[in-house]
């Protein structure tokens, strides 16, 4: 069953306004959907001068107007239809030499004819767009999204023509201090359309957003939502799962939602059984299907409980880098090869570092059941007392759980990762854990904090933001950045809080193939015996209750420039980047084989 996910937006068709975004989840089956990947002309713009003029105000004839000669006297500067161009679903940086530390501003452009069917709507979706799309069709800008990672899309309705239809989008990847993520990070800033973009088709009035997912705290109880969009909004709504033998019908208000609540004897989704049932739902004008798995996710003193018994997190960190060709990872493939990669390590888990991963991922973790950790980029130095910044982290919290709330493999969603300690980051972050509670209250929430010595050999948890977490997440690196690793031998951890943790980071760098004693840094011997003394003290610590060493593979970082060793690569990886395991690899493989 193919499927795929719509971020609506309320309309945006004049240029001055900026589109707002609420969530939904649609399926591609009895849609019609109109694929844009592929071979996109590009203009690289470093000085933004197809969008500013040279007194630097918006021009109102830029290169969004695609615009033609019309006599050979005629002045334009720009054609797209002789530029290079560049493949989408990608990022730009590993399609061109020249582009691979670009930072700046591209124009895409794609040309396409649609006959759109009556009583329809249309819309443009981008899985993602990195970092700041503006968006153009036939010269009129439709929109704007700010975000690298999350979903969206406009409607296009009434701009859509039969033929000669041409879509402009700007995409501007340059890093700021007020963004999220802001200007510093550990990872490469991959910038274009890296995403699937396609047209969808939908009815007048169409499902809109659904939650249909366990009652929190209850095994065999539906609750959630259905909500429409369009002008009759007031219809009688089915929810359907025939292997179940259940079909519950309710009737939405006059703003198009119905509250869902049913009894249900379902088999509950697990790493051991993951069960996904088909969905149906289906409303006077329109009808969806979904593949959805119910399980529950809680926690109790230390314990974390997986459908009411206790689980430990057998886990792994995973960057969006594409397994052996490198660059952003966006298709099916690179899933399976990633989370087969993690299956393979014997993990039942993965933390999606450090930003909501593409849709395939979460896809495959559901099928292979594998659970979820998945965040947003509010990491390390954010503007904590910027109302803009905060709009901006809130707004991917948003877009990330409207995309993922019905995928049972996520059971963690993270607010923030290695945030220094401030009382405005703590009110950030605190009002960050209330609206996505106040969106989810069927997932924990965690973030990877802060901790610190208390003597030589105790490391105390006791960051104030634990307090309104479910999970603590907490990143060390005894024995790399932290002394050498038979400094864990010594070490004792405490926590203030009565919850369990997730070792969220830990582990150090080597080079695939370069070899010493296990004492030599950059060897895949220091790197295993570093493993070695990192797993004796985590078992010794009696309230983890999960693992997520970082990382599963080798990632490009600017921040890694030694050469021969690092060569702008974080070397950090169980496996290289051209899928070579290296043998820290196999010892984390052996204790998770024994947690089993």
């Amino acid at each position: 069953m193919k499927s795929f996910l719509l971020i609506s937006l309320l309309l945006v068709l004049v240029p001055s306004v900026r589109a707002q975004q609420v969530g939904l989840i649609a399926n591609t089956d009895g849609r019609k959907t109109v694929s844009l990947d592929g071979q996109w002309q590009a203009i690289v713009d470093p000085y933004e001068s197809g969008f500013y003029n040279y007194r630097y105000q918006p021009s109102d004839n830029g290169y969004f107007k695609n615009a033609k000669p019309k006599s050979k006297s005629d002045l334009i500067e720009y054609d797209f239809d002789n530029s290079d161009s560049l493949k989408v679903p990608g990022d730009w940086n590993t399609q061109s030499e020249q582009l691979f530390f670009y930072e700046g501003t591209i124009w895409y452009k794609k040309s396409f004819d649609y006959q759109r069917r009556p009583n329809t709507r249309l819309f443009v979706y981008f899985g993602a767009a990195n970092y700041q799309a503006d968006v153009y069709l036939n010269g009129q800008k439709i929109g704007q999204h700010t975000g690298g990672f999350t979903p969206f899309n406009f409607e296009i309705t009434n701009l859509v023509q039969n033929s000669g239809n041409f879509l402009i989008v700007k995409v501007d990847n340059k890093r700021r201090r007020d963004a999220v993520p802001t200007l510093m990070t550990d990872w490469w800033n991959y910038g274009g359309l890296t995403r699937n973009v396609k047209l969808v088709e939908t009815p007048a009035t169409f499902v809109h957003d659904y939650s249909i997912q366990l009652q929190q705290g209850s095994r065999d109880r539906i609750s959630g939502f259905v909500k429409l969009s369009g002008d009759k909004l007031n219809q009688k709504i089915t929810v359907r799962i025939p292997e179940a033998g259940i079909g519950k019908s309710f009737t939405t208000d006059r703003n198009g939602v119905a509250a869902i609540d049913f009894n249900a004897d379902l088999k509950l989704w697990s790493p051991d059984n993951p069960k996904l049932y088909d969905v149906i739902i289906e409303a006077e004008t329109d009808r969806i299907t979904d593949q959805i798995g119910f399980r529950t996710i809680e926690t109790k003193g230390t314990e974390i409980l997986l459908n009411g018994k206790p689980i430990f997190l057998r886990g792994v960190c995973i960057h969006e880098e594409a397994p052996l060709r490198g660059g952003r990872a966006n298709s099916r493939e690179d899933a399976q090869t990633l989370l087969g990669w993690a299956r393979e390590l014997g993990a039942n888990f993965v933390r999606l570092a450090h930003y909501p991963h593409n849709e395939f991922m979460i896809r495959e973790a559901d099928r292979m059941g594998i659970m979820v950790w998945s965040e947003i980029p509010v990491y390390w130095t954010i503007l904590w007392e910027n109302p803009d910044t905060f709009e901006n982290a809130r707004n991917q919290l948003s877009e990330m759980i409207a995309r993922d709330r019905n995928r049972a493999a996520v059971v963690i969603w993270s607010v923030a990762n290695e945030t220094p300690l401030s009382d405005a980051r703590l009110s950030f972050l605190k009002n960050l854990i209330s609206h996505a509670r106040s969106l989810d209250r069927t997932r924990l929430i965690s973030a990877a904090m802060e901790r610190h010595y208390i003597d030589a050999t105790t490391q105390m948890i006791d960051d104030p933001l634990g307090e309104y977490l479910d999970v603590l997440g907490c990143n060390e690196y005894v024995g790399w950045y932290d002394g050498l690793p038979d400094k864990a031998d010594r070490l004792e951890w405490k926590s203030k809080y009565q919850k369990p943790l997730i070792m969220s980071e830990f582990g150090g760098d080597a080079r695939y193939g370069h070899h010493g004693d296990a004492l030599t840094r950059w060897t895949e011997e220091y790197q295993e015996n570093l493993y070695r003394h990192q797993l004796a003290m985590l078992k010794r610590i009696p309230f983890l209750r999960g693992a997520a060493p970082w990382i599963l593979m080798d990632f490009r970082s600017p921040r890694r420039p030694l050469p021969k060793i690092q060569d702008y690569w974080n070397r950090k990886g169980l496996i290289s980047n051209r899928g070579e395991k290296k043998k820290a690899f196999y010892v984390m493989q052996q204790w998770y084989r024994e947690l089993q």
